[in-house]
């Protein structure tokens, strides 16, 4: 059997992740429009919800860490300077054009080049400054309440709340981009189908 391009790893670590994140945007948003967003019943239980979520997809972002450095496959998420300029205007060229007049994607994959040059910076990007950015202002805000006047120099809820939703609408535009790239494939399940078996059909790229 070949190799799969997703291994089960990789694939549980994705949708612990995934399902961490919706459910922590959905309990945010709860804390914050509780009127229109009150899908979890009281304000409490969507701030014990969300505070459980957050520890949980921290723990879980620092297992995907050291996976990915002692099965030696960081490599996927290091961008080389072309991804910065030519390949990253090839790409781009392709989702906004050439997607819509059927060209085949201009990058191969296989199991040891997972991501083009787009994907590759968005990932740098997202891992090593939004998600500790993230991290940070969530710990900050959960601690502000248990030692108040140590984290009051930093401006209290009030200025740690909207740094936080900052980055939590980063967050949900990340979301809804890769929900919708995910589905410009051959078909619009076939790329979402790889992430569950760990197997991409052939061609299934051939339209992304």
């Amino acid at each position: 059997m070949t190799e799969p391009l997703y291994s089960l790893h990789e694939r549980v670590w994705h949708w612990i992740q995934a399902t961490a994140l919706v459910l922590l945007v959905l309990t945010g948003f709860s804390l914050h429009y509780p009127d229109r967003v009150g899908i979890f019943g009281s304000m409490m239980r969507a701030l014990t919800l969300h505070t459980w979520l957050a520890f949980a997809l921290i723990a879980n972002a620092f297992l995907g860490l050291f996976y990915h450095f002692t099965a030696e496959k960081y490599h996927h998420f290091l961008p080389r300077m072309d991804d910065f300029t030519e390949g990253a205007v090839r790409q781009g060229r392709f989702y906004l054009y050439g997607i819509f007049k059927g060209e085949p994607h201009p990058f191969e994959t296989d199991a040891r080049h997972k991501l083009n040059p787009l994907q590759r910076v968005t990932y740098l990007s997202l891992l090593n400054l939004l998600l500790p950015y993230q991290i940070l202002t969530g710990l900050l805000m959960w601690g502000v309440t248990r030692w108040p006047s140590v984290f009051e120099m930093l401006g209290g809820l009030r200025v740690l709340g909207p740094a936080h939703t900052l980055g939590a609408y980063f967050f949900l535009a990340f979301l809804i981009g890769h929900i919708y790239l995910a589905t410009t494939g051959k078909t619009p399940l076939s790329l979402l189908r790889a992430m569950v078996t760990g197997y991409e059909d052939p061609g299934a790229r051939s339209t992304r």
